[in-house]
């Protein structure tokens, strides 16, 4: 019943996310030959500074299909909207959906608090990793139909960093529902911190090797130097922590 509940409370949520990150996905390979056609233009293309910079640097990525799919699907486009969509997927308590009377039928059931968040916690993780998984998958499952191959070893690499990485924006957006009874404050706030942690890493160099957002969008692994470990470890104890205080918050609190 537990089980069912949350999936209610986050189905929405999630479906969208599902749809919207496969639709990444495959507009990303459908784009690829079109890219291609372009790339002989990338020579006389004039601009200087860091964007003349980064569009070199996207133009020498996409020479491969392998580096195109990195750059433009996890380098970019499923690394954002993964950290949206696990914000989303946290936001919202068990115990502050809807009405005070839904939060108060909720505490009414014959189990505990810590089993209620438990069972919240764990099926939206598992939603979040589906999120991470599918688009992913598709990414491989489509690639043949424009002459090209993607690994599913890649394809399933990326989606664990882009999973446990992902969870530290779930964790906080959940910690942050136990303080705020909506479910948009939550949500935003932890918008709010993904954004400044990516923009310290823009304008901080030297903090970019230690930016989430690396460790979320593989780039070790990219580039041939095995999974992130040590990040990977990193995200799960941050995110453990957090849904730990999260459990505390909940479990002194007067309804």
């Amino acid at each position: 019943m537990l089980w069912y509940k949350s999936w209610l409370e986050t189905r929405w949520q999630f479906l969208i996310g599902l749809v919207v990150l496969m639709l990444s996905a495959a507009g990303t390979v459908i784009a690829y030959p079109k890219v291609m056609k372009l790339m002989p233009m990338v020579p006389t293309i004039d601009v200087s500074g860091e964007l003349g910079r980064r569009i070199r640097e996207a133009a020498e990525l996409a020479r491969s299909y392998r580096g195109y799919v990195w750059s433009q699907s996890f380098g970019q486009n499923l690394t954002q909207m993964a950290t949206l969509f696990a914000a989303l997927l946290g936001s919202g308590s068990p115990l502050s959906q809807g009405s005070r009377g839904a939060a108060l039928f909720t505490l009414s059931l014959p189990v505990s608090r810590n089993r209620l968040l438990t069972v919240r916690a764990a099926a939206n993780l598992t939603e979040l990793l589906a999120l991470a998984v599918a688009p992913s998958l598709l990414l491989t499952l489509l690639s043949p139909a424009i002459g090209q191959s993607y690994s599913i070893k890649d394809a399933l690499a990326h989606s664990v960093c882009l999973f446990m990485a992902g969870t530290v924006f779930f964790s906080l957006a959940f910690l942050l529902s136990t303080v705020f009874s909506d479910v948009w404050r939550p949500w935003l706030l932890a918008c709010a911190v993904a954004v400044v942690l990516a923009l310290c890493a823009l304008v901080i160099p030297e903090l970019s090797r230690y930016s989430i957002f690396r460790v979320m969008s593989g780039e070790d692994y990219f580039r041939g130097r095995g999974l992130p470990w040590l990040g990977l470890l990193a995200s799960a104890a941050v995110s453990v922590a957090m849904l730990y205080v999260a459990a505390k918050n909940v479990a002194r609190q007067d309804f």
